[in-house]
């Protein structure tokens, strides 16, 4: 009976080591989970703002400038605005003065006023290259103005890279909210739930 007296305090000590052991590794479980879960709202807060306030409103109105530029071009029966023939030149003004401008005036004050939100460390040279073209076109709006339509143009063109680069930015971001609204269970059970997608 000696035995069994000494045998039973040893297994409660295994046992009160083990609890402790569980109930350490249950909060380290919980502690690190926590924190990779607020990591990932961090970065999806971020990416929310980017999408919300920088590249959604950017994009939109990149994308209602490029339909209004081809239905001018379409009405005029040209592929390219330039050169702006003289017979052009009214509509030219008038779409310049109510839509161009106006969707260009939108999209460089979301540049400036929320350039802390691009994606890159530095800013992008097809950003700065289109403010300077707006700014461009607001000293050639003062001259018409004052009725001198001896330019037709901003002397700083449009940066074709431009709408490339609010494209693939804003969709980048949208895969990467995806992504982090999704957790890798959840991808899981849709492609299991759906097989075809």
């Amino acid at each position: 009976m000696e035995d069994a007296t000494l045998f039973i305090p040893g297994s409660l000590q295994n046992a009160a080591v083990f609890t402790i052991a569980l109930a350490f590794a249950g909060y380290l479980i919980t502690f690190l989970s926590n924190r990779m879960m607020a990591r990932r709202a961090d970065r999806l807060r971020l990416v929310n703002q980017r999408i919300n306030d920088f590249y959604g409103p950017l994009y939109v109105a990149t994308l209602a400038g490029n339909i209004a530029y081809k239905a001018l071009l379409a009405k005029q029966g040209k592929t390219h605005c330039h050169p702006i023939r003289d017979e052009d030149l009214g509509e030219w003004v008038l779409w310049m003065k109510t839509i161009f401008m106006p969707l260009n005036d939108i999209r460089e004050k979301i540049i400036i006023q929320n350039a802390h939100l691009i994606v890159e460390e530095e800013m992008p040279q097809c950003l700065l290259d289109f403010v300077t073209h707006v700014v461009g076109y607001k000293a050639l709006l003062q001259k018409w103005g004052e009725g001198d339509y001896t330019e037709r143009r901003s002397m700083i063109g449009w940066p074709p890279e431009f709408d490339l680069y609010v494209e693939q930015s804003y969709r980048a971001l949208k895969a990467k909210q995806t992504r982090l609204l999704h957790n890798s269970l959840w991808r899981l059970w849709r492609r299991i739930s759906n097989p075809s997608k």
